[in-house]
């Protein structure tokens, strides 16, 4: 898989990029990774990439130029499945949105910023917008940074225990069960009795019914559509 991510700071996703899930997938291949600097594709002898609102609303708003062409280059030299925008009006991100991500060959996700982007952007060169959450960033490289973790973690073999995955929390709409290690006894803090019984079928049906109470009590939103 190729994630190209178009950004005004490509420095703000140097270190999530480069360290654990992410890192290794990039080390075996599995996971092609470029980052580019919006301002390269700059026309202006400043590199400017934003521009004054003609609305006279407060804020500069990402230009359509350098986007244009940063996106066109990349267009030039293969084809891109989903074409991602991050912006806080975005259809939020889940777990079943970074499933079907997972399944593309290329994309691009371009970095929100300033005020915004020239709606003409959305308009003729964006194929999705997605947002992480109810609240505004200061640009769109965290985000950015969340959706590719999200997305490379799920694909064959990234993760050393390629079950793993698949028993995250929301994956089904549920929340992940409560998890012990040892020791067993703790300062009188014991680890329930059915996790010691070495009785994989009582285990996982008392992990499942675990999931259930959780997301019913924690996140009653999920649980609804897990109940449908």
């Amino acid at each position: 898989m190729r994630i190209d991510i178009i950004t005004v700071l490509p420095e703000i996703l140097e270190s999530p990029l480069n360290h654990s899930i992410v890192k290794r997938a990039r080390e075996k291949g599995l996971a092609e990774i470029h980052v580019h600097s919006l301002r390269d594709f700059s026309s202006d002898k400043h590199r400017r990439v934003d521009d004054y609102s003609f609305s006279k609303g407060a804020g500069m708003v990402m230009a359509i130029q350098p986007i244009e062409k940063a996106i066109e280059t990349l267009k030039k030299e293969r084809d891109y499945d989903e074409i991602i925008f991050t912006t806080p009006d975005g259809k939020l991100f889940d777990q079943k949105e970074a499933n079907t991500l997972s399944l593309k060959k290329n994309i691009i996700i371009l970095c929100g910023h300033y005020k915004g982007v020239d709606q003409r952007v959305r308009d003729h060169f964006i194929t999705k917008e997605i947002s992480i959450g109810d609240y505004v960033l200061t640009g769109g490289e965290l985000a950015a940074a969340v959706i590719t973790d999200s997305v490379v973690r799920l694909l064959p073999g990234v993760l050393s225990d390629e079950t793993s995955a698949l028993t995250d929390s929301f994956q089904d709409y549920l929340l992940s069960p409560p998890v012990y290690t040892r020791p067993a006894e703790y300062k009188g803090m014991k680890v329930p009795e059915i996790l010691l019984s070495g009785n994989d079928k009582l285990i996982d049906d008392w992990k499942h019914q675990q999931s259930i109470e959780r997301t019913k009590k924690l996140r009653p939103d999920l649980y609804k559509k897990y109940s449908g």
